[in-house]
């Protein structure tokens, strides 16, 4: 599946502290992790692993969902599930942490995950359970952590004989490992959640491509997640969709997210207006989260 630009949620490339290694034979033994997060589409896929659904969200009349993991590839693999903690920076990057912000909330004290390990053949799947647990505990708001799906290297089978190398020599070799993180979010007692839409403007890049920047300003106690569809209407009323972002969050306790969108080439944005729309999945009632235009010249 082709990943659409910009998503986020879910799976979007970030740094880790420690998830830098090196695999040095001799005399230590480090490996290179390379976590990426990204996505946009319905299922999100990285390397051999597919993962539905991209994000799941507990309210008060959930206690049980499930997920479901599977291995696209040829080989058998080996995942390891666990949590990690991440903060969503102003430009939409991540990065990991320990401690929550402040009025950030972390979800994981309160999720039971099962199994943490899952061994899948080629073309295997897998069901996840996540279950709520000590809810009577929390205050009201919105908790997040996020669940890592961590594939992990090929091991060498049991009663395989060891390769003699020469202890002389120094070599280095390098082992990416793969993962998928997912946000879990529980919502707790009332919320809300606003969002405006401000500093919009328009312009071209040196190399002509036109470029939608805009702010995306959140209110309230929880996230805001959803679609972005930018409309060019023209001064005879004809309107044509010139770009769009699939999956776009602002996660707590951030204010602002700053976005920009690569819009439609070959079309005339000298005259008529930008329409931008932020919304939800077309299954929800109140599906419009944000709404602004901007006039061209």
């Amino acid at each position: 599946m082709k990943l659409k630009k910009q998503g986020i949620i879910e799976m979007r490339q970030f740094k880790m502290n420690n998830n830098r290694f090196f695999i040095l034979h001799y005399p230590f033994i480090l490996i290179l992790l390379v976590l990426l997060i990204a996505s946009s589409i319905k299922s999100t896929a990285q390397g051999d692993l597919l993962v539905f659904p991209k994000r799941i969200v507990f309210d008060e009349t959930k206690k049980s969902q499930s997920i479901n993991i599977s291995n696209t590839g040829r080989d058998t693999a080996r995942y390891i599930i666990s949590f990690v903690q991440i903060r969503m920076k102003e430009d939409g990057s991540f990065e990991n942490i320990t401690q929550p912000d402040p009025n950030q909330y972390f979800a994981d004290p309160y999720l039971r995950i099962f199994p943490r390990q899952v061994i899948l053949g080629p073309n295997e799947a897998q069901v996840v359970k996540i279950q709520l647990q000590k809810t009577d505990q929390m205050v009201p708001g919105e908790y997040r952590s996020h669940l890592y799906f961590r594939a992990m290297p090929d091991v060498k089978p049991l009663g395989e004989k060891e390769i003699q190398r020469d202890t002389s020599s120094f070599s280095v070799k390098l082992t990416p490992v793969f993962g998928i993180t997912i946000p879990i979010i529980i919502r707790k007692g009332e919320t809300t959640a606003k969002v405006s839409l401000s500093n919009i403007s328009f312009q071209k890049t040196y190399d002509s491509i036109p470029v939608l920047k805009l702010d995306f300003n959140r209110i309230g106690n929880i996230s805001v997640y959803g679609d972005i569809t930018v409309n060019l209407i023209l001064p005879n009323g004809k309107t044509i969709k010139v770009g769009e972002i699939d999956g776009f969050a602002v996660y707590t306790p951030g204010m602002i997210r700053n976005c920009k969108i690569e819009l439609k080439k070959g079309v005339d944005y000298k005259k008529g207006k930008l329409l931008i729309t932020y919304a939800t999945s077309v299954e929800d009632k109140d599906s419009k989260l944000a709404e602004a235009e901007l006039e061209l010249h």
